[in-house]
């Protein structure tokens, strides 16, 4: 990852478009391509990291160039750290460090990186999944845990971020999950 930590998302009912974009995004700007993938429901997601202005001048101009073919787009200028390792699945939780489970569902990719972000910020809990879009029918996924406060705080936190973009679909407090919903994490 690049100096600054900058990410930006722009999400695309085209997939031809979003070749289109994501090409004129590369061009415009030296950014750090995250995930750039055909998406459930026939759409197009790019996620670029980097220095926060040369994120914004590629979101820009992915704007511009995608038109009336942009679902959602975000930029976010100081992401948090734990976002990049629960995006890329890179994160392998401990049996110790399981605790409470918190999920946040949306309605598009890009907003599940909205509330990865403000929940990592809002309180000490471990983001272990940010899945986006695919075999989701374009929803986004987080989960995380921590101690029941921890994540309750920031489920809410990440769900109000969310509820603003009109895109959440559900959050959910798990405080004593049985083990195996850590499974596949473990």
């Amino acid at each position: 990852m690049t100096n600054g930590k900058a990410c930006g998302a722009i999400e695309l009912s085209s997939i031809g478009i979003g070749y289109k974009v994501q090409d004129e995004m590369l061009k415009s700007a030296s950014v750090d391509l995250l995930i750039a993938r055909t998406i459930c429901s026939g759409k197009y997601l790019i996620v670029i990291g980097g220095n926060i202005s040369h994120v914004e001048a590629a979101i820009q101009t992915a704007v511009q160039v995608g038109e009336s073919a942009v679902i959602d787009h975000l930029l976010v200028a100081n992401a948090h750290e734990s976002v990049f390792p629960a995006m890329t699945q890179s994160v392998v939780l401990q049996p110790e460090q399981t605790g409470a489970l918190g999920i946040v569902e949306t309605f598009s990719g890009v907003s599940a990186l909205v509330a990865g972000d403000v929940a990592g910020k809002t309180a000490r809990v471990t983001l272990f999944r940010l899945h986006i879009a695919m075999a989701l029918g374009g929803k986004g996924l987080l989960l995380m845990t921590g101690s029941v406060s921890d994540v309750t705080a920031a489920v809410e936190a990440a769900a109000a971020a969310v509820r603003e973009r009109g895109l959440l679909v559900s959050c959910v407090v798990i405080p004593r999950p049985d083990p195996a919903l850590f499974q596949d994490y473990l």
